[in-house]
């Protein structure tokens, strides 16, 4: 069995989220990779190193800038085998279906039986590639998926919904969006970080792909922002000293009460 991670470089959680002029998000900050992937690269080293079935390879796949390279690193370090870093300005802001469309061009080329992704991005909160990715593939996909079986060419899948949990089988090939309730990614080892730059990454163009530049980036985007300004900043907070408890409790029960609050 072939196993494809699907990754992606966010800006780090620390970092204050802007919107460029361009309309889209400032991404010039400190970048990690996507935390919610670390599942889905945990899932996937399991299910290697489990012996149930036999996982020949584990590739992690990401479209980005030239710079995003250092989040397959982060992969490998992981646990996948190598990687593959789409890097061309022709794919730079795409929707999610554009992105969608590249990727699963990307994924022809690897022909893996599974693929896994996280169940969102850190830093657009976008829940449906995954399902977008499958449509292209014409693959069987699941979401928010927090226990994953794998005999013979079926998925037994535990999902995470509103009102529980649904149990679901599929046929592989299949794409699967894992919930970070899955499992507890492990921290790589100093061995494996100092490796992973000499695991192979495969750098392409769209053009390698095969990839339709009218399919991607703004040209192959629905989606258009209009304008964004920053929210209106919040006022202090009003201080009380306690020099007289009796007049401080006075203060505390009007201001209540004037916002209906007792």
């Amino acid at each position: 069995m072939k196993i494809a991670v699907l990754v992606k470089e966010v800006p780090d959680a620390a970092v204050e989220k802007r919107i460029d002029a361009s309309g889209r998000l400032d991404r010039s900050g400190e970048k990690n990779l996507n935390p919610y992937d670390t599942h889905a690269i945990e899932a996937a080293v399991q299910l290697k190193e489990g012996g149930t079935i036999p996982v020949e390879e584990i590739v992690a796949i990401t479209a980005g800038p030239a710079g995003a390279e250092r989040a397959l690193h982060k992969a490998v370090s992981l646990g996948a085998d190598r990687s593959v870093l789409l890097s061309d300005d022709a794919v730079a802001g795409s929707d999610v279906i554009a992105t969608g469309y590249a990727l699963a061009k990307l994924l022809e080329r690897e022909s893996p039986d599974l693929v896994l992704l996280g169940q969102q991005s850190d830093d657009g909160e976008n829940y449906t590639i995954g399902a977008v990715v499958g449509e292209f593939l014409g693959y069987p996909s699941l979401t928010q998926v927090v226990k994953l079986d794998i005999a013979g060419e079926t998925i037994t899948a535990e999902r995470q919904a509103e009102y529980g949990y649904d149990t679901v089988e599929i046929d592989l090939p299949a794409v699967i969006s894992v919930g970070d309730a899955i499992n507890e990614p492990r921290y790589p080892s100093l061995k494996a970080i100092m490796g992973a730059k000499k695991k192979p990454l495969e750098k392409i163009t769209i053009a390698d792909a095969g990839i339709e530049a009218d399919k991607v980036g703004a040209a192959g985007s629905k989606i258009e922002c209009g304008n964004f300004t920053e929210p209106p900043k919040k006022s202090g907070g009003t201080i009380i000293e306690d020099e007289d408890t009796s007049a401080t409790v006075e203060q505390i029960v009007a201001w209540l009460d004037e916002r209906k609050l007792i």
